[in-house]
């Protein structure tokens, strides 16, 4: 397959995806990376295979993508090519919640000599590397590394990035119990999506929209916390993302909780931790395990939150982290 037929094929698998065909997509990227020899052409699929994997849930399959990328922008000896294959595999890891060595590749990222595309991927870097410490629970470092993403996001009118770092900054400080910035944030996020967001993916207004819910369960505003967390499924369903259907899911769970409705909260979190279990987010089952566990104290039956803790110390979670936070957030209502 020769260079024009390489870069033909690869649009059309876009043209694939962006119409919801995901399946196709990948099958047309997929015979592109069996049958084409220019180096250029196969690294560029493989980036499109890593996004659409990431998108997917499947984890390990972005990883291993990432991992031929890198040694795809080896052969090619360009440093550009370098810097978004480390990237790529930063963002793997921290996917499948590898925070350690995700910040360890963020960190080769931004050791490698000046390149054109580190001043548009050194923000996407710095995200990725506040993602983890947030992660990790070092919230001094991740909002210094949000702050230094955001400052790439102005420098560069990035307005993508400003989108994503305000989602991150919700988080975080819904972490550090500040609800009133965990709801500017992503309100934030979701003005930049009214005003740019014209040719943007739908994830974009989706995952504002996520974010925007958690603030205002957190805030007690549980009726707008449901309409934005609707919204936010309603398309996570139609794009087929199955890691925010998890998230949304465990957001209607702690939400019904909220309002006192723990039969419905049950099953929500059992379905939250069945799609977390199933793309690998670790940090994601301990947090449907802690709002179990919350049902069961609601209900004053602690036998049954020391059942849960045990379960989430089990070692087949492979997380220390974890078990860590899991163990800690007991320590707060037992």
């Amino acid at each position: 397959m020769g260079q024009d037929q390489t870069k033909q094929q690869i649009e059309k698998g876009l043209q694939l995806y962006q119409s919801n065909q995901t399946e196709k997509a990948l099958e047309v990227w997929m015979k592109v990376l069996e049958k084409s020899s220019d180096l250029m052409g196969r690294f560029r699929v493989l980036g499109c295979l890593v996004t659409a994997h990431s998108e997917m849930g499947r984890y390990k399959e972005m990883l291993k993508f990432a991992v031929v990328q890198i040694d795809t922008a080896r052969e090619l000896e360009d440093a550009d090519f370098l810097l978004e294959s480390y990237l790529n595999l930063a963002r793997s890891n921290e996917k499948l919640c590898e925070f350690h060595k995700t910040i360890s590749y963020c960190k080769t990222c931004l050791g490698l000599p000046g390149t054109r595309a580190g001043a548009q991927l050194g923000g996407q870097v710095s995200l990725s590397m506040g993602n983890a410490f947030l992660g990790l629970s070092v919230f001094q470092k991740a909002l210094e590394s949000f702050e230094k993403a955001l400052r790439y996001a102005h420098n560069n009118d990035d307005a993508m990035l400003e989108c994503r770092v305000c989602c991150s900054l919700g988080s975080f400080y819904a972490q550090v119990k500040d609800y009133e910035k965990a709801l500017f944030f992503p309100c934030k996020a979701a003005e930049l999506v009214n005003d740019y967001g014209k040719g943007w993916s739908l994830k974009y207004r989706a995952m504002s929209q996520y974010h925007m819910a958690v603030a205002y369960r957190l805030l007690g505003h549980l009726g707008s916390a449901m309409e934005c967390c609707e919204e936010s499924m309603k398309i996570a369903l139609q794009h087929g993302d199955r890691p925010l259907q998890a998230l949304c899911l465990l957001c209607f769970a702690d939400i019904h909780r909220s309002r006192g409705d723990l039969e419905t909260a049950f099953p929500r979190y059992d379905s939250a931790m069945s799609i977390m279990t199933e793309i690998g987010n670790r940090l994601g089952q301990v947090q449907a395990l802690l709002g179990v566990a919350k049902c069961w104290v609601a209900r004053k039956a602690l036998d049954k939150v020391r059942l849960g803790l045990s379960h989430g110390l089990q070692p087949s979670q492979h997380s220390l982290l974890g078990a860590s936070r899991l163990a800690g957030s007991f320590s707060h209502f037992l």
